[in-house]
C-alpha cells in the first residue's frame, strides 16, 4: 500500500474509533512497521489533521458540538497530580493536555485527553510504575499549564474556582 492511500486508510480507521487506537494494531491492521505508523501520522498532524497521540493511542479529534476551552496555570507537587486531574474531571472538564516550560527548549506540551476517574488511574499508575519516566511538571520545577475543554464557560469557571480553593492554581 502506498503512502498516501495508507494515510487515508489510517484516518478512516481513526474515524470509526471513539477510543485511541495503537500504533501497533494501526500497524499490524496496514502491513508495516509501527515505525511507519508513527511517520505517517506525524505528516498527518503536519497537515492539520485533528489526531492526538495519548498513552493509549491515536485518535482523531472532532468537536460534535460547541466547547469552550481555558488553560489553567497551576503548580503542586507529584502527590497531588491525581486530586487535581480529579477535580478537573469531577466538575465537568476534560484535560487535553499539559504544558510546561523548559529553559532551553521552549514549550513543551503532552496530549493527555483524560475524560474520566478510569482515565485519570491509567495515566496516574503508568507514572507510578515507569522506571524511566517522570511527570512533565518536573521539568518546570511544579508550574505547568492544562488546557481544559468543558461544555460551558459555568463549568470552567467552576473547575477555576475549585482548582483555586485546593491551591492549585496559580493564577486566573
Amino acid at each position: 500500500m502506498e503512502g498516501e492511500a495508507r494515510r487515508k486508510k489510517i484516518l478512516e480507521i481513526l474515524g470509526t474509533q471513539t477510543e485511541p487506537v495503537s500504533g501497533t494494531s494501526l500497524s499490524k491492521k496496514l502491513g508495516v512497521s509501527r515505525q511507519v505508523i508513527v511517520q505517517d501520522i506525524a505528516l498527518l498532524r503536519a497537515v492539520n489533521k485533528n489526531i492526538l497521540a495519548t498513552t493509549k493511542g491515536y485518535i482523531l479529534y472532532h468537536q460534535e458540538k460547541e466547547q469552550f476551552y481555558r488553560g489553567f496555570y497551576v503548580c503542586h507537587d507529584n502527590d497531588a497530580i491525581k486530586d487535581e486531574l480529579y477535580t478537573i474531571i469531577d466538575n465537568g472538564g476534560k484535560v487535553l493536555d499539559i504544558l510546561v516550560e523548559h529553559e532551553v527548549y521552549g514549550q513543551i506540551s503532552a496530549d493527555l485527553i483524560l475524560k474520566t476517574r478510569q482515565d485519570v488511574d491509567v495515566f496516574c499508575k503508568k507514572l507510578e510504575e515507569s522506571c524511566h519516566s517522570r511527570p512533565l511538571n518536573i521539568i518546570s520545577g511544579g508550574p505547568h499549564i492544562h488546557t481544559v475543554e468543558a461544555a460551558s464557560e459555568t463549568i470552567l469557571d467552576n473547575i477555576e474556582r475549585a482548582l483555586k480553593e485546593k491551591g492549585y492554581l496559580i493564577s486566573a
